[in-house]
């Protein structure tokens, strides 16, 4: 009770320095557009929940997340739920890089690698609330130099804007001292049945079409990439390109358990985007016939990482919002998808990539990450 108490009274201080209204009864603020509602706490950045109308008409909440806002601060597991994590996103291999002729050391938070920029990133921290209306919200924050081990401070903001049936991203950055690595991205996971199908609570069932991805980076079996860029051929387990497949398509094929690395089966990889034509282009869209929901996404990111949530172990209660007639349950292997986008993983330790101009930022430079999910029932 006493640390619950100490997280409403930090996300307290963060509403009232900006003189800006206080969330709900439920610690939440709620936006709406027509045909979507989403709501949103200022830890993280977090969207809570995402409700969107199935092809019946029925409102289903396809976003995981916690009922309680004041869980957030204090999970555990801690699976970064609809944040964002930073300034680095995703990998970075064996928690060190070289800039400038300095080599730095970041927090080896996953085995010998460092995860999101460790166990202080921005999706373990309180976000100031900067502006609010009814259908959009932005929330700041400032990082201290060297406070994930990397130099110079970063200043950040992200804006979430509802419109007709679609949740707008956008993110933006700047290291005004010196120069540095920043890649986020918005972290959400999906079920898109809302774990209401009655035959499977699993996201097997799933649409995904990713038609720019023809590439993707090969990894270790800690998920770090290797370096080696892979062309991908037609139907094989990772060809989501040349025509829309079930996430669980190449389940039962040789390699396709441990296929995520290690004991991970299904997918933790990032595929590549190639000749996309504009940022108006769909570049990955996912979908349940069960529902008859589709989820349309945009973005001006260079990659996009799916991971099939092998490593959920039941431990986490599906929402009440979600769930069955008569019981919710609770989270299983495979349960969900979380789809992100950013530059390639550990790019700043892959020169050879030629990635750094889109990593490493400085004085005078800005950082943008754009994205959107459109949601439908065609």
């Amino acid at each position: 009770m006493q640390f619950k108490l100490a997280v409403w009274a930090a996300v307290a201080a963060v509403v009232s320095c900006a003189d800006l209204p206080p969330p709900g009864p439920d610690g939440k603020y709620t936006l709406t557009a027509p045909g979507i509602r989403a709501q949103f706490i200022p830890y993280a950045a977090t969207l809570t929940n995402l409700f969107v109308k199935d092809k019946n008409g029925v409102e289903r909440d396809v976003i995981l997340g916690y009922d309680n806002a004041s869980y957030y601060p204090v999970d555990p597991n801690h699976p970064v739920y609809a944040a964002i994590p930073g300034r680095y996103a995703n990998r970075i291999g064996h928690g060190t890089f070289t800039l400038d002729g300095v080599t730095y050391h970041t927090p080896q938070n996953d085995g010998n690698n460092t995860l999101h920029s460790g166990p202080n990133n921005w999706s373990y921290r309180f976000w100031n609330l900067t502006a609010v209306s009814s259908d959009s919200i932005t929330f700041s924050i400032h990082d201290p130099a060297n406070s994930t081990g990397m130099p110079g401070r970063v200043e950040a903001n992200v804006t979430y804007t509802l419109t007709k049936n679609t949740w707008n991203i956008e993110i933006n950055a700047v290291s005004p001292d010196v120069r540095t690595p920043i890649m986020v991205t918005q972290h959400p996971y999906f079920n898109l049945d809302a774990f209401a199908n009655p035959s499977t609570d699993l996201i097997w069932n799933h649409t995904l079409h990713l038609p720019y991805s023809k590439r993707n980076l090969a990894a270790d079996a800690g998920a770090l990439p290797t370096g080696e860029i892979i062309t991908i051929p037609v139907d094989s387990s990772d060809d989501f390109w040349s025509a829309p497949h079930q996430l669980g398509f190449a389940t039962g094929r040789p390699g396709f358990q441990g296929h995520c690395g290690g004991a991970c089966t299904g997918y933790n990889g990032e595929w590549l985007l190639d000749n996309v034509p504009s940022k108006k282009s769909v570049v990955a869209k996912l979908k349940s016939e069960w529902s008859g929901i589709s989820a349309s996404f945009r973005t001006n990111q260079a990659g996009i990482v799916v991971y099939s949530c092998y490593w959920m172990d039941g431990g986490i209660k599906v929402k009440s919002t979600q769930g069955r007639v008569g019981g919710n349950g609770n989270v299983k292997s495979s349960g969900c998808v979380a789809i992100e986008a950013h530059d390639w993983i550990d790019g700043i330790n892959h020169p050879e990539w030629k990635r750094l101009d889109k990593q490493i930022f400085g004085p005078g430079q800005k950082y943008l990450w754009e994205g959107s999910w459109e949601f439908g029932t065609k």
